[in-house]
């Protein structure tokens, strides 16, 4: 494929950051790719890898002359890291991110930003519970969705952007910004929360000890215990700015689990039965939407299980 951006600056080195450099490189999509961690020891071990073309000590230096800034840090240090990046950057670059939450990073992105600069926000919905420079891979978005978020964004520029992320392997989308903050509730934040809950009540049952956890631990635990794992600086201020949809959707959740609970006790299998078919076939709609697979332990060799 042929360049896109003659230069993408990416704030922030950690898996989605990573991912992104290696595959704009297996694409051809960026004529440089120049990116920038607020720790020392993260941009040494970009530098030690070959992560970027260039890695700089700041933002700014990073931001300063891109066509393109992704903004690949937690959702609460958006606005500070818009607020340095703000003053150097070019008439006509596009600014995007990677965030989680897409209402509380337009009120704290878009007021630091100058006229003339294309504010287009992104939430590419592929991870792993790995973080660091180390994490990336190229394949990361490989049939993977990506959202954007243009509200009334030049076409042109959201145009080019959608043509980077599905450079990379993404499908792309759009959706309005508190659409996507209810969807993503649903199907990201509040599993996050209840296996962050779960792997916490394992833990804190004095009956169960953590060595018998470890040792006993079936699928549906080991793949609670692998969404607990990504990185708890990300997911305390994904919980903090999107609190209203979360809470909306655990309050459902509350309510789907009483009654769960109440057929449990008074012995209505029909109901469990009844239940458990229905949502079986959601399981089954993600599988042939290609979002997973159908294989054992979901796809996981021995080699990459965890």
């Amino acid at each position: 494929m042929s360049v896109i951006y003659d230069r993408v600056a990416l704030i922030g080195l950690g898996l989605i950051a990573g991912s992104m450099a290696l595959a704009m490189k297996r694409a051809g999509l960026a004529g440089e790719i120049v990116g920038t961690a607020r720790s020392a020891e993260t941009r040494a071990v970009a530098r030690e890898i070959g992560l970027c073309d260039r890695v700089v000590d700041t933002a700014a230096e990073a931001a300063d002359g891109a066509d393109l800034v992704v903004l690949c840090v937690p959702v609460g240090a958006m606005s500070a890291v818009a607020a340095e990046i703000g003053p150097v950057l070019k008439q006509g670059a596009t600014v995007s991110d990677v965030g989680s939450v897409k209402g509380a990073v337009i009120a704290a992105v878009a007021p630091q930003l100058p006229e003339g600069v294309h504010f287009i926000p992104a939430h590419p919905l592929a991870g792993t519970e790995h973080s660091g420079p180390r994490a990336g891979f190229a394949e990361l978005f490989d049939n993977r969705w990506c959202i954007l978020v243009p509200g009334d964004a030049d076409r042109a520029a959201v145009a080019r952007l959608r043509a980077l992320w599905e450079g990379i392997g993404s499908n792309v989308d759009e959706m309005e910004a508190d659409h996507h903050d209810l969807v993503l509730a649903v199907t990201s934040h509040a599993p996050h929360l209840i296996a962050y809950t779960m792997v916490g009540v394992a833990d804190d049952l004095g009956r169960v000890t953590d060595s018998e956890v470890i040792k006993y631990s079936a699928a549906g635990f080991r793949d609670f215990t692998r969404i607990a794992a990504s990185d708890p600086t990300m997911w305390r201020d994904v919980f903090l700015t999107n609190k209203d949809a979360t809470l909306e959707i655990l309050g459902r959740f509350t309510e789907e689990l009483f009654a769960l609970q109440r057929a449990i006790r008074t012995g209505d299998g029909q109901h469990l039965f009844d239940y458990f078919t229905r949502t079986r076939a959601i399981r089954r709609g993600i599988i042939e939407a290609g979002q997973d697979t159908a294989a054992p332990d979901f796809g996981r060799t021995p080699s990459k299980a965890g």
